[in-house]
Order: C-alpha cells, then structure tokens, then sequence
C-alpha cells in the first residue's frame, strides 16, 4: 500500500490520547443523543422500552465521560504548566491510557448505580406508549449532580486557577529578568500572557457553567427528564459542540491537520513526511 498518507507517530502524545477521548465521546452525543432527543421532540418512541433504556443509558455514559474527559486535560495541563520538568515521567502514554479506560469504567459505574431501578425493570422507562423518559430518585439525582456536576467543577477551576497563577508568576519573572534590554516589548508580551490565560480560564467555566447550570438546576426541580425539559437538555448537550472548539482548536497541530485534510493535501505522494506538530 503507497505511503501517502502523513504519519501520525508524532501526535501520539498523553495530550492527544485525552483529546481524542474527548472527541469519541463528544462524536457520540452528536451521533447519538442529539438526534436521539431531535426524535423525540418530532414523534413518539416506537422502538421499545429496552431500546429505550439503552438509549438513555448510553446518553448518561457518553456525557459522563465528556465531563471526565475535562478534568483529565485540565489535570494534564496542570502538570504541564506548573511542573514541567517532569511532565514526561508523571504523565505518560501508558498512565494516560489507564486514566482513560477508568474515565469511561466509572462512567459506566456510575450511570448503572443511578439507573439500577430502570436497569432492573426496563419497562417502568415509561408511563404509556410512545414514551421514553426515565424516572431518578431523589438519591440517584444527588449523586449524579455532585459526580457530574459539582466535584467536576471544583476540580477544573481549582487546576485552572493554579495554572492561571503560576502562568502570571512566570511572566512577571521573566519580565523582571530582561525589562532593563527590551522593557516594552517584554511587557507587551508578559500582559498579554497574563490575559490569555485569564481570558481561557474565563471561557472553559463560563460554558460549563452555561450548559451545566440550567440542567441541574431543572433536575433538582424535578426528578423526570420528560419533552418540558428539551431546552437545557440541549443546551446541556451543546457543552459537547463547544468542547472541540475550545480544547482542540486551540492547538496549530490540529488546525494543520484540518486544512491538510479539507485540502486533500493527505492524498498526495509524499505528505508522511509532513511535520505538522
């Protein structure tokens, strides 16, 4: 087979593995739960109540490793920035590669703990024909917003604000080192790092907070997710469209990647050995 196609050996990093993980789970909510809940809205279920439970059961697991999935990278980030003189050895392929496969077992853990009782009786998935909702109790809801919700949060702003402020350290440091050879242009810079890691601190709380917030706080109002709830069901399943934007975009490798791919530069003879890092 011609080697034609560029070799991806260099993008196999601890990063990347998260970032794809990230993205298998996001491209199922968009495969599968946003037009799952699109059906919904449009006509009644016609396909059962075990597909029914499958459905949703699969829906809590995929938005469950997404969240999973952010605190991964915001831990991987954290490493990086604050301790990178041994980011290689703490963070490796191999231990990275567990923290995924424990990201989506305890997702699955978690989901078969909150839906035991629909596990066990899948028809009680419904009240009458045509309907798939599911019904948590009041336990199972707790657990599902400090797990999904609340500890998750606590986590990527507690790493985020340690990196904000080691990245404000650093820049100060390094301005304080050179101001007196080019005290201007080292201050540009120094501010302008400064305001890019708030600015991206900013952005990854905000949406979380945008999508999370409005779901949770409908849950804690009422513990059946019916068709009243369309609209922060959506929005909460919009975090995973926003997701690839704000951590995957931000990386050039990625926008080469994209370009190389849109151009259909991959297909010509000779693009293995394009670097794209």
């Amino acid at each position: 087979m011609p080697q034609i196609f560029a070799d991806t050996r260099q993008l196999h990093t601890p990063t990347n593995l998260l970032l794809l993980s990230l993205a298998v789970s996001d491209f199922l909510v968009g495969l599968l739960v946003m037009p799952g809940e699109i059906y919904l809205e449009a006509s009644c279920w016609a396909f059962g109540d075990v597909l029914c439970l499958l459905y949703n059961y699969v829906s809590f697991i995929v938005t469950s490793v997404s969240v999973g999935n952010m605190v991964l990278i915001s831990a991987d980030r954290h490493v990086a920035i604050c301790d990178p003189l041994h980011y290689n050895t703490k963070v490796t392929v191999k231990r990275v590669q567990l923290c995924v496969c424990l990201c989506w077992f305890f997702a699955l853990l978690l989901c078969s703990i909150i839906l035991k009782d629909q596990l066990a009786h899948p028809q009680t998935c419904s009240s009458c024909f045509g309907e798939c909702v599911i019904n948590i109790d009041l336990g199972g809801g707790i657990l599902d917003l400090i797990v999904t919700f609340f500890l998750p949060l606590a986590i990527i702003i507690t790493l985020y604000m340690r990196v904000f402020v080691v990245a404000v350290s650093q820049a100060r440091a390094m301005r304080s080192h050179v101001t007196s050879v080019k005290p201007h242009s080292v201050s540009g810079r120094a501010k302008k790092s400064e305001l890019k890691a708030a600015r991206t601190l900013g952005v990854l709380v905000l949406f979380f907070l945008v999508c999370f917030c409005p779901f949770y706080i409908f849950s804690l109002a009422s513990s059946t997710f019916s068709s009243s709830a369309k609209y922060v069901q959506y929005l909460f399943d919009f975090n995973s469209c926003l997701n690839p934007l704000i951590y995957a975009l931000f990386y050039p490798w990625f926008r080469k990647a994209v370009v190389h791919i849109v151009t259909l530069h991959i297909l010509q003879p000779g693009s293995r050995g394009d670097n794209i890092m």
